[in-house]
């Protein structure tokens, strides 16, 4: 075995050179077959589709062929030939199997129509099943399309830090990193922990967001993106929402909000454009399997022009709606900040295209976004997407130093460890404008998958951090 180099089934597909010697290794879906021939699925991660192997009864040894389950890693030589049954173009003539890793009888995976909750308790094994091995190959493709989208646009990928004193978005909902013993803390007079023995000498926590450092490289580079992990010690327990996940930030000097929207919908398609481009077999067998509007809500968001208004005229259609009878489970009024269900309605009832909304009410929003000269509104805008909701958020931010430090003082933010973002609007600030997109988000948009858990290998969620 093994004297023919190995060939990734993706390629193996592909080929025409019947009557060739080839090799091909991976796991076994399934194994069918009578007495004299058996027909093996064997799929090596490479592709969707696995490559029929088919095996001589009378050639091989039947304890050999006993242990070739589902599940089993197998080694397979054999001849190229054209296949007559139909799916595939071509199959294996096995003439030589190994078996590199039997498979026990209690591997989670071998039954089919187990329920996505029954394989998030198998996370570690859920990898090798069609549908998640298409989900994380589109996320890979993701991830390439991102870093191309930005290295073309001349961005600079920049590296925000993971630890942090800083809570950009002032929620305080952060996971805390301490080298203190938890069992003997030292606490000062009045009661309150000493971190001076800490390794960092204060509190740090997992960073919420790159962006505050983000937009430290865009005044010095003009346009960088972070692309990394987030953190938010969030207590939600919805399909929606993550402890740790993935997120875009682009940050660009002498962006103004307008540009901003420009980049956020020229951005969002080219991604939306590389999955249908580079991505045919996973979004087809997720398009039949999981989603039979996949396909076509892809081509929506290629197809239509993001609609842009303001979050007061979305705020009249949405009340417009329920006069009309429309009913909604949460109220809507001006000041509220809008659910999933209502960006839905304004995408997928009102306009039937995707949406920008834009001057949002500043109660709502962060404290760095610009303010409008109404004084109530902010330069914050939200693109929203049909089943998504929210996709992407940004705004221009505040680069008046007299008006950040308003705004500060206003919402009583702690600002002792932010001097050095404040020093941002002393030494030559400059307009400047970014936005974050949630990866998995755009995962879920683009497989079609109904709960973000099932768009990150290991999900990590309120009372679960397991594999």
């Amino acid at each position: 075995m093994n004297t023919v180099k190995r060939t990734r089934i993706v390629e193996l597909l592909t080929r025409e050179d019947y009557g060739a010697t080839v090799n091909v290794k991976g796991w076994v879906r399934t194994r069918r077959g009578s007495k004299s021939v058996n027909f093996i699925a064997l799929n090596d991660g490479s592709t969707i589709k696995n490559v029929q192997v088919v095996a001589d009864v009378e050639k091989f040894d039947a304890e050999l062929l006993k242990l070739i389950t589902t599940g089993a890693c197998i080694s397979v030589d054999g001849t190229l030939v054209q296949s007559v049954g139909s799916g595939q173009n071509v199959e294996v003539q096995a003439t030589a199997i190994e078996v590199l890793g039997t498979c026990a009888s209690d591997y989670p995976m071998q039954k089919k129509g187990q329920t996505f909750e029954y394989m998030r308790q198998h996370a570690h094994m859920r990898l090798r099943t069609n549908t998640f091995g298409a989900v994380f190959r589109i996320r890979h493709h993701m991830a390439m399309a991102i870093h191309q989208y930005f290295h073309e646009h001349g961005f600079v990928y920049f590296h925000t830090p993971i630890i942090t004193a800083s809570d950009c978005e002032g929620a305080g909902q952060m996971f805390q990193v301490t080298t203190q013993n938890l069992y003997d803390l030292k606490k000062d007079e009045e009661g309150h922990i000493d971190y001076s023995g800490d390794f960092f000498g204060k509190a740090t926590s997992l960073t919420v967001s790159g962006q505050l450092e983000g937009e430290l490289g865009a005044t010095a580079l003009g346009a960088i993106y972070t692309f990394g992990p987030t953190f938010r010690a969030e207590n939600s327990n919805t399909p929606r929402h993550l402890a740790e996940f993935w997120m875009i930030e682009p940050e660009m000097a002498f962006y103004d909000i307008t540009d901003n929207m420009d980049l956020a919908e020229d951005f969002i398609k080219y991604c939306v454009r590389w999955a249908l481009e580079n991505c045919q077999d996973d979004l087809a067998f997720l398009n039949q399997m999981i989603d039979k509007t996949l396909l076509e809500r892809l081509h929506f968001v290629l197809e239509n022009d993001f609609q842009r208004l303001t979050y007061t005229e979305g705020i009249e259609i949405l009340e417009e709606a329920v006069r009309n009878g429309r009913k909604f489970e949460f109220p809507v009024s001006w000041g509220v900040d809008l659910a999933s269900e209502h960006e839905r309605y304004l995408v997928e009832e009102h306009f039937k295209r995707p949406v920008i909304l834009t001057d949002y009410p500043k109660e709502i929003k962060a404290f760095y976004m610009k303010m409008n000269d109404d004084g109530k509104t902010v330069r914050a805008m939200d693109v929203l997407f049909p089943q998504i909701g929210e996709i992407i958020g940004g705004s221009e931010r505040e680069a008046d130093y007299d008006k950040l430090m308003a705004r500060i003082n206003e919402l009583e933010i702690p600002m002792k460890d932010m001097w050095w973002y404040l020093d941002t609007r002393r030494f030559g600030s400059c307009p400047h404008s970014g936005f974050g997109l949630g990866f998995e988000r755009l995962i879920l948009f683009v497989t079609g998958m109904q709960n973000i858990r099932d768009v990150i290998p290991f999900p990590r969620t309120p009372k679960t951090a397991e594999f």
